[in-house]
């Protein structure tokens, strides 16, 4: 059986300022924990206030000293980002870490966000995007190190250029490729564009593998009423500890990316074992899907069109 017992040394981030989205279970959770353990303050911008005052406990209880607090963000609403925004900037702290962990996926039948947008691509990548457009002052002030978690999914599919928000055929998984690759594409034009400006951000990828996480149990909200039997059976793969990872070691992807000298930007992270399902982190060779430069500044324009929310040099 693999070896799910091994782990990674996060240095210490006495004096940094770490945002974590999503982090009020799962993977989110975790990383805000290790980060809060490695010194940092760390802010959890949370839809839900009841699951985000369980995890400020839960962090609390295994880091008795944590500098933790909530903030209100839903990033399927730009009003909310931009208001997370301001709030942060009238703060005037700056940004250390930046992980968009975030996400919602395969919504049975096709939702929109406050704004319109196909959810997945709405909530996984645009609002992601203008968080940072937003928040680039203090991202910039901070010198930091921007990490966004992607997906296997993002090495399968295609952007839809021709209809971004799926209204004229549905269908959930590749459109949730579809947001994971454009979310990967401007996490790499970012970096591109940081180092052309001289911002002194640094940002790349990181992707959990697979692991039995709440992406794809029961979210009556999402319109999923119980568990997929893809959940369980990941679940059952990864009890066993065949090719998965446990929701512990897919956090550790994004953690190194975030925290470890040796991180590079415009690069991805990802388990090291077979096929990159679990395993330690490693560095992994970019998805096909992600080496476009000029399909990414169309990422970016377009993103900045449908959010208007732009990145001001």
């Amino acid at each position: 059986m693999p070896r799910t017992d091994f782990d990674i040394t996060v240095p210490d981030q006495s004096g940094k300022r770490a945002v974590v989205t999503g982090a009020s279970d799962g993977i989110g959770l975790g990383i805000a924990t290790r980060l809060a353990a490695a010194g940092a303050e760390v802010v959890l911008p949370v839809r839900n206030p009841r699951k985000g005052e369980a995890a400020l406990d839960a962090i609390r209880g295994q880091v008795p000293d944590a500098d933790v607090s909530l903030r209100t963000l839903d990033l399927s609403s730009l009003d909310s980002v931009a208001a997370l925004g301001r709030t942060l900037l009238a703060e005037d702290r700056p940004v250390h870490l930046l992980v968009n962990n975030a996400g919602v996926m395969t919504p049975p039948e096709r939702q929109t966000t406050a704004d319109g947008f196909e959810l997945q691509l709405g909530t996984n990548h645009l609002g992601h995007f203008a968080l940072v457009a937003h928040l680039l002052p203090l991202l910039r002030a901070g010198r930091a190190r921007v990490t966004s978690q992607i997906s296997v999914a993002a090495n399968q599919g295609a952007i839809n250029w021709d209809d971004l928000n799926w209204e004229r055929s549905y269908d959930g998984r590749r459109a949730y490729s579809q947001s994971k690759i454009a979310f990967g594409l401007f996490g790499l034009e970012l970096d591109r564009r940081s180092a052309a400006a001289g911002w002194g951000i640094t940002s790349n990828l990181s992707h959990p593998g697979v692991a039995p996480t709440s992406l794809l149990a029961a979210r009556p909200e999402l319109g999923r009423d119980k568990d997929t039997m893809g959940v369980r059976l990941i679940r059952a793969l990864s009890a066993r500890g065949i090719l998965l990872g446990t929701v512990r070691t897919a956090q550790l992807p994004a953690l190194y990316a975030a925290t470890s000298p040796e991180a590079e930007g415009g690069a991805l992270y990802g388990p090291g074992g077979p096929g990159h399902l679990g395993g330690p982190p490693a560095h992994q060779k970019l998805y096909t899907r992600l080496h476009g430069t000029d399909e990414a500044r169309r990422v970016w324009e377009r993103s900045e069109e449908l959010t208007g929310a732009r990145v001001a040099v």
